[in-house]
């Protein structure tokens, strides 16, 4: 199946690509547009690192806070030198109830928790809350979806709010994103994408097989506008203090050679630069690269509705981007 989404190239100096492609709505026949609205997966996991900031910046937390110092939930068997910031980085060693080194099917998921009952942090507790650690705290850097979970429940202690409450009116109301939320999947607003599985020459919704609203690990709705809206307040230091920007964009821990991660954003180093910022998600139904060249001024949006797509299409703006 061809790709199905939107593609936005954003240049500095004025020169932008955008266009729309494949149906946000196969059964009515719905294109998708360049204002429509799809789904983030864990693009959305830096949302919940500016989160956390905020609060970092309110002084409200710090990043060496102690796990069992800001958040009331018993995890027993988990090392009691896990801090804030090991949870940011994905090196906390806590379990996660989808561990991407072992697991594939991310649907299997819901063999025993119904994707229905999914909608709040604190219901993903169930599935890691009393399993032991894989490592110790800082040890190493592994991709953790329940790290994101104990995020989220520390901002909704910390603030009041639920998570989804929180980022609604501290990052999307700020930013100017109107287009962008944690919708149910089945309360889709207008212009909204239905993420699609593929199998052959058949298909079906994905409506089965993701938590039923999304959270701190993933799961929000927005569009390649509301992105762009993003990273300009991001980078322009409009959501967190210029010291805490600088921490959340800077290189925290070495993914491989070349990949580090900050706070929920991945980058690049080449040359002792960071040449490339992204995050990026990819559920079923669901594949996304959001990426910010600082050195080129360009910017790159991909959002796709068909669970596929975006990685390789990135790579090949970038391969033509580095060759002008």
């Amino acid at each position: 199946m061809p790709f199905s989404g939107v593609v936005f190239v954003k240049k500095l100096n004025g020169e932008n690509y955008e266009q729309g492609h494949g149906y946000a709505n196969r059964s009515d026949n719905i294109k998708n547009t360049t204002s429509t609205r799809f789904g983030i997966a864990s693009g959305c996991k830096i949302f919940t690192a500016v989160a956390i900031m905020q609060l970092v910046d309110q002084k409200k937390l710090d990043l060496d806070t102690l796990l069992s110092d800001c958040l009331d939930v018993p995890f027993p068997a988990f090392d009691s030198g896990i801090a804030i910031r090991h949870l940011l980085t994905h090196s906390s060693g806590i379990p996660d109830y989808f561990d991407e080194e072992v697991m594939s099917d991310f649907a299997e998921l819901w063999d025993s928790l119904p994707m229905y009952t999914m909608t709040s942090a604190s219901a993903f507790l169930p599935m890691f809350q009393y399993r032991g650690m894989k490592f110790k705290p800082g040890e190493r850097f592994s991709y953790s979806n329940a790290g994101f979970i104990v995020l989220g429940l520390i901002v909704e202690q910390v603030s009041g709010l639920t998570f989804q409450e929180y980022v609604q009116t501290h990052i999307f109301e700020r930013c100017g994103m109107k287009d962008s939320g944690y919708f149910r999947l089945d309360q889709l607003p207008e212009r909204t994408a239905s993420g699609y599985i593929e199998q052959g020459t058949t298909w079906s919704s994905n409506l089965y097989s993701i938590p039923v609203i999304g959270g701190p690990d993933g799961g929000a709705f927005t569009t390649v506008y509301d992105w762009e809206k993003f990273w300009d307040a991001l980078l322009g230091c409009q959501l967190l203090s210029p010291s805490s920007t600088g921490s959340l964009l800077s290189p925290q821990i070495q993914v491989n050679k070349e990949i580090h991660y900050g706070y929920g954003v991945w980058m690049r180093i080449q040359n002792n630069e960071i040449d490339k910022f992204y995050v990026m998600g990819n559920d079923p139904g669901v594949d996304m690269r959001s990426i910010v060249y600082p050195r080129l001024n360009t910017r790159i949006h991909i959002l796709s509705n068909n669970g596929k797509g975006a990685g390789a299409i990135a790579d090949a703006l970038e391969e033509q981007l580095f060759e002008e």
